[in-house]
């Protein structure tokens, strides 16, 4: 009777070699092999290949004269052209973010004529291209001769100047520039604003507070580390957009490495030269910019650590709940 209560007991099924037995073959089937990629090893022969051939074929060529570079990497001429190209990169920047300030408020504004020119300026200057936009400012003299103030409805002037003695080239230079980056800041500018809570807006406005202390103090000190991001990358597009600048005589980088060339002749080695500087300027650029994200990370992280901390309950409120 035992021995069959024994058996009776014995679970059917249970192979020889028990649970460890059957765990020891599902590893062994289990058993990962790391997927093979052919096609990525074979793409980077390939790119090394045309990289290192590039490579000889520049070195090889006669017409090529690398000794060009060195020698006019510092040329005076260049360094004039730099630092003009930062003049007006800086310059054109801060007037677009003026204007893009302006028109991001206008565009979130409740009057519907400031909301439609805003929209209308926005519209206009990112539908048409940089170029184009210089080239129209260097050439208003032709529309308006003259700038001035007058009386509405009479021909009576306080003041006139002659158009061409007020826009200069660097002056028209820093007016398409910035108009047409303001016109991108004015979007980049009103998606920060927009990414705050209106909830927040509506708390301030129940404490009492005006609407322009609601913006300063409370919209965008959370709306610019939002915005900073891309208005670096739009910085450092305006640093190479500036070289559009040489198209209407003004003697910025590209300029003046268009005037050496142009007596040289050795255009390569010069755009060779001009290209090393540009690398450098927003390597430089985009490396502050990183700095200033992070900066601007902790913060944020910051703030909403200790936002964390306040709204968590004390053990004891939690243990009473429970």
């Amino acid at each position: 009777m035992l021995s069959a209560a024994s058996e009776m007991s014995t679970p059917t099924g249970t192979p020889a070699g028990g649970p460890s037995g059957a765990s020891g073959d599902v590893d062994e089937a289990i058993r990962a092999v790391p997927v093979r990629h052919p096609g990525r090893m074979v793409a980077g022969a390939v790119l090394v290949l045309l990289l290192v051939w590039l490579a000889i074929t520049v070195a090889g060529n006669e017409e090529f004269d690398f000794g060009v570079i060195p020698d006019y990497l510092f040329d005076p001429v260049i360094l004039d052209g730099v630092r003009l190209t930062l003049v007006l990169t800086v310059v054109s920047m801060a007037f677009g973010l003026v204007i893009g300030v302006v028109a991001a408020i206008g565009r979130l504004s409740d009057n519907p004529v400031l909301r439609w020119t805003a929209g209308a300026y926005i519209w206009l200057f990112r539908g048409t291209p940089v170029l184009v936009q210089l080239v129209f400012w260097f050439n208003i003299g032709i529309v308006f001769p003259t700038l001035g103030l007058t009386i509405p409805f009479t021909d009576v002037s306080l003041f006139s100047v002659e158009s061409n003695s007020v826009v200069t080239p660097l002056n028209a230079a820093i007016l398409g520039l910035g108009l047409n980056s303001g016109a991108y800041i004015a979007e980049i500018v009103r998606a920060g604003i927009t990414s705050v809570g209106r909830g927040q807006v509506e708390a301030a406005s129940a404490l009492g507070l005006e609407p322009r202390r609601t913006m300063r103090r409370i919209v965008l000190p959370q709306a610019i580390p939002v915005a900073v991001p891309p208005l670096g990358n739009e910085f450092v597009s305006m640093l190479k957009y500036s070289a559009l600048a040489s198209v209407i005589a003004v003697q910025e980088l590209l300029g003046s490495v268009e005037t050496i060339y142009s007596v040289n002749l050795r255009t390569l080695e010069l755009l060779v030269v001009a290209s090393i500087w540009y690398l450098a300027l927003t390597t430089l650029f985009s490396f502050l910019q990183s700095l200033l994200e992070r900066r601007l990370g902790r913060g944020r992280s910051g703030i909403a650590t200790v936002r964390a901390r306040r709204g968590r309950a004390p053990r004891r409120v939690r243990k009473a709940v429970r």
